[in-house]
């Protein structure tokens, strides 16, 4: 059981965590939403929004760690930022590569039990590339074979998102994973690990309302999208959280959490028509994030899985 004051620090991060992101969702929700945000850097196509979630909404649990230790005055050991000796590097490969095997095996998964909507042509690729290509003025330019782009993407995801994606996701795991997962050890690693994936769910659901990650074309939307986003965030929080205790730090969870991010969307590149989000082929849906719950589920009720030790 949690202590008085553990009970009044985690209930404190959560204030802070929530006020700042759900604050800034109401800036985004009344400058446009995610749609009609006006545009900040058109050369890069930011508009306010982007700029506001990557920045404010995403680091409002680190924000939120730092702000309660300042006002708790608990002092600033045990920030999970030091790795374990001799036992982080198996975890940052295992972070780096996972999300990359677990995404591609649901996205095979899903177009296995839904051939119809295959498209192994990839047209809507196709013309993409058509498309840039007569915007840069590329009118004779050799037809690249989608497939090659596909395979060029999937390796970018793989090798170089997990770094790219690392910063903005720092901003998430150093509150989550670094804070509340420490505090929260107490009432059961499993309890733990569960309402974490919880709370993370339905912090993000001022943005699922806004169309993010699932849109609005699916039976339902936007409110079934919501139980979605929280029951993906269970199976994300168990995976990140056994990667957090293992190794000792957050890293390997930073850059499982970058890795997922950068792939998560590769299945969709060889939609023939519309798909339900909440179904796949993404790991957003049920089919699509399979794997990723196998093997959530095989770590949840694993005897050591969800143990922190100070040794290998």
């Amino acid at each position: 059981m949690l202590n008085t004051s553990d009970k009044n620090r985690v209930s404190l991060f959560l204030v802070f965590a929530f006020t700042i992101s759900w604050g800034t969702a109401l800036v985004i929700y009344f400058t446009g939403g995610l749609v009609n945000s006006p545009m900040i850097v058109p050369s890069l196509g930011l508009t306010l929004a982007n700029i506001l979630m990557a920045t404010i909404y995403m680091f409002a649990p680190a924000l939120a760690h730092i702000l309660t230790r300042l006002f708790t005055k608990e002092g600033w050991q045990e920030l999970w930022l030091k790795p374990t000796k001799n036992r982080n590097g198996r975890f940052i490969a295992a972070a780096w590569l996972l999300p990359g095997v677990l995404t591609i095996l649901g996205a095979a998964a899903f177009y296995l039990i839904f051939p119809e909507i295959f498209d192994s042509k990839l047209s809507n690729l196709t013309s993409q590339i058509n498309i840039a290509n007569q915007a840069y003025g590329n009118v004779e330019a050799i037809p690249m074979n989608p497939w090659v782009v596909v395979i060029l993407q999937t390796l970018q995801a793989l090798l170089l998102s997990p770094l790219l994606n690392s910063i903005s996701t720092f901003g998430e795991e150093f509150g989550w994973r670094a804070y509340l997962l420490p505090k929260l050890l107490p009432i059961g690693p499993k309890k733990a690990v569960v309402l974490i994936g919880i709370i993370w769910g339905i912090w993000h659901w001022p943005l699922i309302l806004m169309g993010y990650n699932y849109g609005f074309g699916y039976p339902g939307a936007p409110w079934l999208g919501l139980i979605g986003m929280v029951w993906v965030t269970i199976g994300l929080s168990i995976i990140f959280s056994w990667l957090t205790l293992r190794s000792g730090s957050i890293w390997a969870a930073v850059i499982a959490h970058a890795s997922v991010n950068g792939i998560a969307a590769l299945g969709n590149l060889a939609l023939k028509s519309a798909s339900n989000p909440l179904i796949g082929p993404t790991p957003l849906g049920i089919i699509g994030g399979i794997f990723f719950m196998v093997l959530a589920v095989n770590l949840l009720f694993h005897p050591k899985a969800l143990i922190f030790k100070n040794s290998p």
